[in-house]
Formats: C-alpha cells, structure tokens, sequence
C-alpha cells in the first residue's frame, strides 16, 4: 500500500476529533491537521472543500468525509484499500 496523503480538519479539544486522531494513530499513519477553531483561514477551507460547516472532515487522497467519526474514517479507510485490518486498539474512543 502507498502511503496515503491525508489532511484532517479538527477542533484541539473535541472527543470526535480525538477519535479521528486516535484511529489513524492506530494504523500508524502521519496526517496534516488543521485547526478549524483557532484558524478562520481553515475553517473557510474546509467549508468550501467539504460543502458543510461539522467537523471532524478528513480528506485521504482526494476524497473528502465530512463529518466523520474515527470509526466511520477507519471503516473508509479498510473498504478502499488504504489500511489493512489490524488487531491494535484505538487509544482513544472513536465514535
């Protein structure tokens, strides 16, 4: 599998954004975060790249999932081939 290239639009504090956090942790994957809180210049971008206002958005090669939990990004991540199943445990809740 190649590395995947993914940007995450998170809040610091937020146990759903954790949860995204704490999945791609799991599976040993480096992403690019974004502050969506305390940088207005972030926010607009994941608005006008995901078409809505909730976050966590995660975009992994491309493809854009708005308002995603760690579960929902995991469950992306194993049906499209991006990571494989592990038996590793989130260290954090995901959903």
């Amino acid at each position: 599998m190649n590395k995947p290239n993914i940007t995450c639009y998170l809040k610091s504090s937020c146990g759903w954004s954790e949860g995204v956090r704490a999945v791609l942790r799991k599976h040993g994957l480096e992403w690019e975060e974004k502050d969506v809180v305390n940088n207005s210049e972030h926010r607009a971008e994941m608005v006008e790249r995901s078409g809505q206002m909730l976050q966590p958005c995660v975009e992994i090669n491309g493809n854009m999932l708005a308002d995603v939990s760690g579960d929902e990004v995991e469950a992306w991540m194993l049906a499209n081939d991006v990571v494989s199943a592990t038996e590793a445990e989130a260290d954090a809740p995901t959903d």
